[in-house]
């Protein structure tokens, strides 16, 4: 089975049609949601195009989070686009995603997302990918990419020389294509957008939402998902998690990467 690397891509045009609603703004009452509903209804020249996995070991959440943002925009329309189309499966092989068109339909993404996993240790390597990065950001307005994703801008020669992120075990990895490493959630430089691990994906989009259509229209999508982060636990960076909590990740790690070449 051929594997691969996770993209994201989004187009959006016409951003003066948002006008009315980011000028009305200012009321925090139900009138603004009513107003984005309506939208979402309304045939909004706005497209949302995805790209995703070749193959197996795509991290869902890579993906789903920033699309669960992003598709709430008014009158986005979701698209996700492999190499090839069809299934692609998670890594233990559980869950997919459908890519229904190739790269070759995407030409000129407005905004690009680059989702991570496991699989994205082939896509650094696969220049159909790394071609078609570098031509999407040639002519995009935004670049960006969630956990290791960001690798995958890397080798295609966008991070030389930026400050960025990516999952924290692959944080070094970044040194390799010229970037300089930082260990925050979100790091922004110009045009070019890396967001950390795995669920760090919808505080980037949510910032995307923001760049497009506004900071108000941004915390209504915020609040139609009811995005609230109060995890029972304080465990979610390595300097945050006991010694004994990653131990027990790298050991579970292991199993996890055994079982995989099992399949």
């Amino acid at each position: 089975m051929r594997r691969g690397g996770k993209l994201l891509g989004i187009l959006f045009k016409s951003p003066g049609r948002f006008q009315h609603l980011l000028d009305d703004a200012a009321d925090p009452g139900a009138k603004i949601l009513d107003e984005l509903v309506q939208l979402r209804l309304a045939p909004f020249d706005r497209r949302f195009l995805g790209i995703d996995a070749i193959g197996l070991e795509l991290t869902a959440l890579d993906a789903v989070g920033p699309y669960e943002v992003l598709s709430r925009l008014p009158g986005a329309r979701v698209r996700f686009v492999a190499t090839e189309p069809g299934p692609k499966r998670t890594e233990n092989g559980a869950l997919a995603l459908v890519a229904d068109h190739a790269l070759a339909d995407v030409r000129a993404p407005e905004i690009v997302v680059v989702s991570g996993g496991m699989g994205s240790r082939t896509a650094l390597g696969d220049e159909r990918i790394l071609d078609w990065v570098r031509a999407a950001h040639a002519g995009s307005r935004w670049t960006t990419s969630v956990c290791t994703g960001s690798l995958i801008l890397g080798a295609a020669g966008i991070l030389r020389g930026l400050r960025a992120t990516t999952h924290w075990r692959s944080l070094e990895r970044l040194r390799e294509f010229g970037a300089e490493p930082v260990s925050e959630r979100v790091v922004e430089q110009g045009r070019v957008i890396t967001a950390a691990g795995v669920s760090s994906g919808i505080d980037m989009a949510l910032r995307l939402a923001e760049l497009v259509a506004g900071r108000d229209v941004a915390q209504a999508i915020q609040l139609s998902m009811e995005y609230d982060p109060q995890p029972p636990f304080d465990a979610g960076s390595p300097a945050k998690a006991p010694p004994h909590v990653h131990d027990l990740l790298n050991r579970l790690s292991t199993r996890g990467a055994t079982d995989s070449g099992r399949r």
